[in-house]
């Protein structure tokens, strides 16, 4: 970012939360709008970077939508400065995973408050290497990454953490209480009811906010990509041993760029293209999408990395981001999470999602686990505790809405209350039936609206119930409810969505564009919210 030549008028105190950058532009922009009737002060165009190009924001970016594939989005953001270009390189989810929005996040690596590209979990590859491309192509402008910290460095600590328990890069232990599993014999998930006490930390929280969580990797998988590597566990590499640097610090899900580019220095041939093949994102026999650390090591046998080499290659171990499923109010000094234990086989290998099997399996009642919150980015319940409430979440994506439900039976909310919720059959996937039922029967959720994609005919899913039920839905937002989804950002989201579309269009009698507007209108006044992934 460039120097200023005449520092603005200083409009914003520096104890102020903001960081020198933004105190700067504020100023300038509250300068904008007062004008000449502040002497000496500095203008910049609003969304506007110290001395640079406009910054990402949400009001000014059409390819924020998560189901569209990274190279539409591209092309949309291919004549817009460079803050822009790396928004349109996210996953476009809001998730918080990374700790910022994907606006903010983008900001914040083109004015190099952060230096971390990989830390978009929902983008993955695709969104680190548009990262790197975008650094190159930038020069050595914004987004430019530094050293990567190598195996045998000392553990760094950032010069400032952040708030303890309120930023990834300051987590504080908590201890796990237990664990109940939510769906019954037949169902082909295995979900948890995950419950971690609190009350020893400084975190607090808010219904709609998330718990992050440090996992470790399955102790199993770290064994045997040891073996592979014929290493020894106990070798010790920058203070840890081997095995504990593989159990707790590096990733071993996809297989990174890093990894087969140091594969294909130790092989020749065919071997050695498909591993510069893999390192390009390309996918020479069809596996990448498959591939995790442990296969890249199996596909290419005659490579046996140094391991201190070869942990240099992987990516780090990132947190974990879950919804709570749980309300202060109710729930004192405890959260609780929903969470579905990821497992799946592939080639006769059986493989493990990192936290959920962590917190399924692995831990044990009453040990510690590394959390912290992340607040909520628009999403939370209304202020007005009258306002109706309408909440969409099938399987998991009811974790946030029990917690709404939970507050507002603890608040004694007047406003109304109706959740869709759906899952695979009523029999097995029923998650918190008990509860649900006793909220209807006390009048706190006012309707029920339930969808089981496998126990009929035809497959019946939330979006339909919303169709079904149009007329009184259209009734609630008109009457000024705001409607919250949660769960699968690419499908589920936008079918909710175009059923909100149809349900104007059919109940409030506005034409296609009309229809789609009104949805605009709901999210831009904040009535309506997503938490989705």
């Amino acid at each position: 970012m460039s120097e200023h030549v005449t520092p603005p008028l200083v409009l914003i105190p520096e104890t102020a939360p903001f960081n020198a950058d933004q105190r700067s532009w504020l100023s300038g922009y509250f300068a904008a709008l007062l004008g000449p009737a502040v002497e000496g002060a500095t203008a910049l165009a609003p969304g506007e970077a110290p001395g640079g190009p406009r910054l990402a924001d949400n009001d000014d970016a059409p390819w924020h939508d998560p189901s569209l594939p990274i190279t539409d989005r591209m092309e949309m953001a291919r004549e817009r400065p460079e803050p822009q270009k790396l928004m349109a390189a996210m996953a476009q989810q809001d998730c918080g995973q990374c700790g910022y929005n994907c606006a903010d996040y983008a900001n914040a690596i083109f004015l190099k408050n952060e230096e971390r590209l990989n830390l978009c979990q929902p983008g993955g590859k695709d969104t680190l290497r548009m990262l790197k491309k975008l650094e190159e192509e930038f020069g050595a402008g914004a987004g430019a990454a530094p050293r990567k910290a190598e195996a045998g460095d000392a553990p760094a600590k950032p010069a400032d953490l952040g708030p303890l328990g309120f930023c990834r890069e300051n987590p504080v232990e908590a201890t796990f209480l237990s664990r109940t599993r939510l769906n019954a014999p037949g169902g082909e998930k295995e979900t948890w009811h995950i419950e971690i006490d609190l009350t020893d930390t400084p975190i607090t929280y808010a219904v709609g906010d998330s718990l992050g969580l440090f996992p470790a990797n399955a102790p199993a998988l770290v064994d045997a990509v040891i073996a592979e590597l014929g290493a020894r566990p106990e070798r010790i590499i920058g203070g840890k041993s081997l095995r504990q640097r593989l159990l707790t610090d590096y990733a071993l899900g996809a297989a990174p760029d890093g990894l087969y580019q140091l594969l294909s220095l130790l092989t020749a041939g065919e071997a050695r293209r498909k591993a510069q093949a893999l390192a390009a994102g390309e996918d020479p026999d069809g596996d990448a999408a498959y591939l995790d650390v442990l296969g890249a090591l199996h596909k290419f046998p005659g490579a046996r990395p140094d391991a201190e080499v070869f942990l240099e290659s992987l990516d780090e171990l990132q947190p974990r981001l879950y919804s709570i499923s749980s309300s202060p109010k109710a729930d004192p000094g405890r959260v609780s999470l929903t969470v579905d234990a990821v497992r799946y086989n592939h080639r006769s290998r059986l493989r493990l999602g990192v936290a959920s099997t962590h917190l399924g399996e692995r831990l044990s009642e009453r040990t510690t686990v590394k959390v912290y919150l992340q607040k909520a980015h628009g999403f939370a319940l209304p202020e007005d505790l009258g306002k109706d409430v309408i909440m969409c979440g099938p399987g998991t994506g009811i974790a946030p809405f029990r917690a709404f439900l939970r507050e507002r039976a603890a608040t004694r909310a007047p406003g109304r209350n109706w959740l869709f919720y759906g899952h695979q059959r009523q029999a097995s996937d029923f998650f918190y039936k008990d509860e649900l039922t006793t909220l209807r029967d006390d009048k706190v959720l006012t309707r029920l609206s339930l969808a089981w994609s496998r126990d009929g005919a035809e497959k019946t899913y939330v979006q339909d119930r919303m169709r079904e039920n149009g007329a009184d839905l259209w009734k609630w937002l008109e009457g000024g409810a705001h409607f919250y989804v949660c769960g699968d950002a690419k499908r589920m989201a936008k079918d909710v969505e175009r059923a909100i579309i149809d349900v104007a269009a059919q109940h409030g009698g506005k034409n296609p564009d009309e229809a789609v507007a009104y949805l605009a209108a709901l999210r831009k006044t904040g009535r309506y919210q997503a938490d989705v992934y």
